[in-house]
């Protein structure tokens, strides 16, 4: 029997040491990588994103398993795994300005450790916690956001993991934007809130563990409070830059830009448009108003192509003054008023030159819906009989923190067949950013009159937006538009728009 024991130990060591030796190379590859491309807790995603460790790293989780799966050395290895995907998911979708552009980054995109597939989320809260419970963690494990701990220029070592752990949980809980102390007020991370049973539960329980690393004890009866979780990414392009400047212009929501694979864009635009013209002499007295619609949806198929649908509903109303703009959302019937869908049909947005940042272009085939949308005597005009083709070239540039200028130069076919109804709108917008949540900016668009007997317009406009959150924006723009017809009639336009955003 003694003997068999010996021959099996035999047999099963040189698997053991082939599987440790593979992970203690693994482990000194990746901690070369990060040398390479982190400091001061930021890295440099352009340049890790071009290295082909990065990935050949990755492809190595899929076999690598740690003979023992309980040992400390095996603690440090998924610790590494888990910061490695983190930093993969986040390069291979950049530019970013936070983790949470990218569709299912935590929660649906899967990668392949030791064996099986995890998600983000999984792989920390269901695998890594539960087998290693200990609140340390926390402080190691790096979300890709500036509201984490920073992210270390070394990998964890099996020898040196409680060293480590020690060394960055005391670095943390004593770095004062981490845990800021005013007085008897403590205003600490969201982490300690959404994980509050790792650290015993209460505030109470909080404080202790955190006096267990502070250099200076917080008062057991402090006010605690929790501040907002800044999601920007953790980019070394940033270093320098206070907080505010750096989410100022990294959360903002970019026209230009593709939306990461997976995720889904939900856009509704509220277009109110009316004019008011002088029919016969100087005086007012027409009102003709349209209430546009416009609800598209688009899914990232990759990081540079997008694919969704759009869908048109108007609503029209010709008045005589006085009268109120509001009237075109009364009942409307007979030859002054009508509803309906009018349009539906495919979009795209396309990143065709990845060198080229904030420049993409995007096309939308309109399908004309309904009878007699021009208009007969019995009805008013409410749209184009046949198809549209709108192509529009998008630019955008960050000026700094706080400013951007964004271009668009359209191509739109409004008539498909009758080449009097091409047009070339020019629209520029210059932004403001006071804070990360809200975006102020002016616009001025132009679109020359191509054939006599069409139509141009401009405006000049003042809008802004507010970030509800990173997912959920909302936009007002009000504009004073002008038309070779409404200025033929001595008339005044403007425009009155809502938009809403969602992305899931």
């Amino acid at each position: 029997m003694k003997d068999l024991k010996i021959l099996c130990l035999l047999l099963i060591l040189p698997a053991f040491l082939s599987a440790q030796q593979a992970i203690e190379k693994w482990t000194a590859d990746y901690d070369k990588l990060l040398k390479s491309h982190v400091a001061n807790g930021r890295i440099d995603y352009q340049a890790i994103k071009e290295n082909a460790q990065l990935g050949s790293l990755v492809t190595q989780l899929a076999t690598l398993k740690p003979s023992d799966g309980e040992s400390v050395s095996a603690k440090a290895f998924y610790i590494n795994a888990y910061n490695l995907l983190v930093i993969y998911a986040a390069a291979t979708n950049y530019p970013v300005g936070s983790v949470q552009e990218v569709g299912g980054f935590f929660e649906r995109n899967k990668y392949p450790v030791a064996g099986k597939k995890y998600t983000l989320n999984a792989f920390e809260k269901d695998f890594i916690f539960k087998k290693f419970p200990d609140p340390r963690l926390h402080f190691v494990l790096v979300c890709g956001a500036l509201g984490c701990p920073p992210i270390t220029d070394f990998a964890y070592q099996g020898d040196r993991l409680e060293d480590q752990l020690n060394v960055q949980t005391k670095a943390a809980i004593n770095d004062p934007n981490f845990i800021r102390v005013v007085g008897e007020k403590v205003s600490i991370s969201k982490i300690f809130k959404w994980y509050n049973t790792d650290f015993g539960g209460g505030k109470k329980d909080i404080i202790q563990y955190l006096n267990q690393y502070r250099n200076t004890t917080i008062p057991s009866n402090a006010n605690i409070d929790y501040y907002e979780y800044d999601w920007s990414l953790n980019d070394k392009k940033t270093i320098g830059q206070s907080a505010a400047d750096q989410s100022a212009n990294a959360f903002r929501y970019v026209t230009s830009a593709t939306i990461p694979k997976g995720q889904v864009e939900l856009k509704i635009f509220n277009n109110l448009y009316t004019q008011k013209i002088a029919s016969s002499g100087e005086k007012l007295d027409e009102r003709s108003t349209f209430n546009t619609t416009s609800i598209s949806a688009l899914y990232g198929i990759n990081q540079r192509f997008n694919l969704g649908v759009d869908l048109k509903y108007r609503r029209t109303l010709n008045s005589s003054i006085p009268s109120d703009a509001l009237d075109v959302f009364g009942k409307l019937d007979g030859p002054t008023g009508r509803s309906g869908i009018t349009g539906i049909g495919p979009r795209i947005r396309w990143a065709p030159i990845p060198e080229w940042s904030g420049f993409s272009l995007q096309s939308t085939f309109t399908f004309a819906v309904g009878e007699n949308l021009e208009g007969t005597a019995d009805q008013p005009f409410i749209d184009w009989n046949n198809n549209i083709f709108w192509t529009q070239f998008f630019y955008d540039k960050s000026i700094g923190t706080r400013f951007s200028f964004f271009a668009e130069v359209d191509v739109i076919w409004e008539d498909i067949g009758d080449f009097d109804k091409l047009t070339f709108p020019v629209t520029t917008i210059f932004s403001y950013f006071p804070n990360k949540k809200v975006t102020l900016y002016t616009l001025a668009g132009y679109a020359p009159s191509v054939a006599p007997d069409f139509d141009y317009f401009h405006q000049l406009g003042l809008g802004t937006k507010f970030q509800i959150t990173r997912r959920f924006e909302i936009e007002l723009l009000y504009t004073s538009f002008r038309t070779k017809f409404v200025v033929s009639k001595n008339g005044v336009a403007n425009t009155f728009n809502l938009g809403l955003r969602f992305s899931i």
